[in-house]
């Protein structure tokens, strides 16, 4: 018997993060050379307080990457200026990573790519469709928070 998943919470949430991505990296890789991965990856820096600047492994699980992953992209995104690396003053095992001045230009065309994107996708709903679906989105989001952080399983 043939099954459609198609009208199922999870099944919609990956198509459409795969559809999303999958087009915003064609974009990113076209307009200014970097991939999403690499895209996430500066996002990730950005919005670390850069007086406590993060590790490879710290940034391997804030983008759900393995450290090996982690470590590629910033061997490619240092050598091209996007990043650099600095040996942690507490542990010489760990690299420190901060962001190059470059950086800032190429988050904002990421920005930009990602609001331009943004639009063309929300274009079939109003302006309230899509306040409510970022909010429910987001509220969905909570919850599954809750239940991944163990407060919302029952004994």
């Amino acid at each position: 018997m043939k099954r459609d998943f198609t009208q199922r919470f999870g099944f919609l949430v990956k198509s459409v993060g795969k559809l999303y991505i999958e087009e915003f990296d064609r974009l990113a890789r076209e307009r200014i050379g970097l991939s999403s991965a690499q895209c996430r990856l500066l996002g990730a820096l950005a919005m670390h307080d850069e007086d406590e600047s993060l590790s490879q492994t710290e940034l391997a699980q804030r983008l759900d990457l393995t450290p090996m992953a982690v470590a590629g992209l910033c061997n490619r995104m240092a050598a091209a200026g996007w990043i650099r690396r600095e040996p942690s003053a507490i542990d010489r095992r760990v690299n420190k990573i901060h962001l190059e001045p470059s950086a800032e230009q190429a988050l904002d065309a990421a920005l930009s790519i990602s609001d331009g994107l943004n639009a063309r996708v929300m274009s079939v709903l109003s302006q309230s469709e899509r306040a409510q679906l970022l909010s429910l989105l987001a509220r969905v989001q909570g919850s599954l928070t809750e239940i991944t952080s163990g407060a919302g399983q029952k004994p």
